[in-house]
């Protein structure tokens, strides 16, 4: 009788491995005069890349964050001038997010090193396999929007 993966394990600790193996690869890929983007760091500044301008809110969504850990992820950016925040003109209780020259400087590099981890995270992986990788960590990830059964 073969025994069940144990899944909640095996994600957490995947998990913590590939944002550790993550850091390190673009770190490497950075020059020794430059501070190497975190991988929280380096979804902000695709997500502002792809949208900028993007509202606080905005990026707490896109990356799946708690607004509350954004507004210190782009306080330590802003120190970095990678980003800068300004009030909205729509609305001043809202802040608006803009990517700096130095921010975008990065985007090659965290591009090259994006499409080296990738390469290295399907090798050896189907398709098929891969399509149903997805599904399962898309299924994980809406685990808290299911109905709960009324007690």
């Amino acid at each position: 009788m073969q025994n069940k993966p144990r899944l909640i394990f095996l994600l957490n600790s995947a998990q913590r491995h590939l944002q550790q193996w993550m850091a390190q690869q673009t770190e490497a890929a950075s020059r020794p005069d430059q501070q190497a983007p975190t991988p929280t760091q380096s979804g902000v500044l695709f997500a502002l890349a792809k949208a900028d301008g993007a509202t606080m809110g905005e990026l707490a969504q896109a990356l799946d964050l708690a607004p509350s850990a954004v507004s210190g992820l782009i306080q330590r950016m802003e120190a970095l001038d990678w980003v800068a925040r300004h009030p909205c003109p729509d609305d001043g209780r809202t802040q608006r997010v803009w990517l700096r020259p130095a921010g975008q400087k990065l985007m090659p590099l965290l591009r090259q090193a994006t499409t080296r981890i990738n390469a290295r995270l399907t090798e050896g992986f189907t398709e098929a396999e891969l399509q149903a990788v997805a599904r399962w960590l898309t299924h994980v990830q809406q685990l808290d929007q299911v109905d709960q059964p009324e007690t």
